[in-house]
């Protein structure tokens, strides 16, 4: 296997999907990027046909946009369609957070303690964006693993759509963002549900106006990829 790291599971489509959910959350396949089923395939260490099956799932989820004889692209997100993500996640992860106050335990608020103090770290030490923006992922799911496994399998699903390379963790923002965590930790050492939600709810809009504001920040990717490069 080209890529062996992680053995297929019993059904290929769904290890395929995964492999290329979590590609495009990393940033490893671009918006706008043409990626052919056989260079997937190889990857993946599969044949083309689960990659092909793959690919109708994702594009079903608003992942990919997908055509047999082009082949496939990460769907590119015009500012409406940032606009509506961002709602349907202040909405979902307002919810989640609210779960995760209610059923918190030490385990799992000190896991949450732990994400806080890795990001506000890296904000102090001025780290790069997109290692920001991992962490930044790394302590809202840290939350939201509190709460309900449905709720987490949606929230995650709009998170793909999100990739590192297009973070608004910059220097400009990153401590106006952390400062939003702050509260959300707060809220969530006291258990207090309603707060949890409405901090969580806001500093998600307050991401989306900072990305309206800076509509740039979602690069292409290249015109057609070819290969991956070796040992990634």
């Amino acid at each position: 296997m080209t890529d062996g790291a992680i053995a297929p599971p019993q059904s290929r489509t769904a290890y395929v999907a995964d492999r290329i959910r979590r590609d495009v959350a990393s940033g490893e396949l671009r918006p706008g990027e043409l990626i052919k089923q056989t260079v997937l395939a190889k990857r993946y260490g599969v044949s083309p046909t689960p990659v092909r099956e793959a690919l109708r799932l994702l594009e079903a989820d608003g992942v990919v946009t997908y055509s047999p004889h082009r082949g496939a692209s990460v769907l590119e997100m015009t500012p409406d369609t940032a606009q509506d993500l961002y709602r349907l996640r202040a909405a979902s992860e307002a919810v989640a957070a609210g779960m995760a106050a209610e059923r918190m335990i030490p385990s799992g608020l000190a896991l949450v303690r732990d994400k806080h103090a890795l990001l506000d770290e890296a904000v102090r030490a001025g780290a790069d964006p997109a290692e920001l923006s991992v962490l930044n992922k790394d302590f809202h799911f840290a939350v939201y693993q509190q709460s309900s496994p449905i709720v987490l399998q949606y929230v995650e699903a709009l998170w793909v759509r999100f990739i590192p390379s297009s973070t608004i963790w910059t220097p400009a923002h990153a401590r106006e963002l952390q400062d939003d965590h702050d509260g959300i930790l707060d809220a969530l050492v006291r258990g207090d549900a309603e707060e949890a939600s409405r901090l969580t709810s806001a500093h998600i809009l307050h991401a989306a106006e900072i990305r309206d504001r800076e509509p740039g920040l979602r690069p292409a990717g290249d015109v057609e990829r070819e290969q991956f490069p070796a040992g990634r």
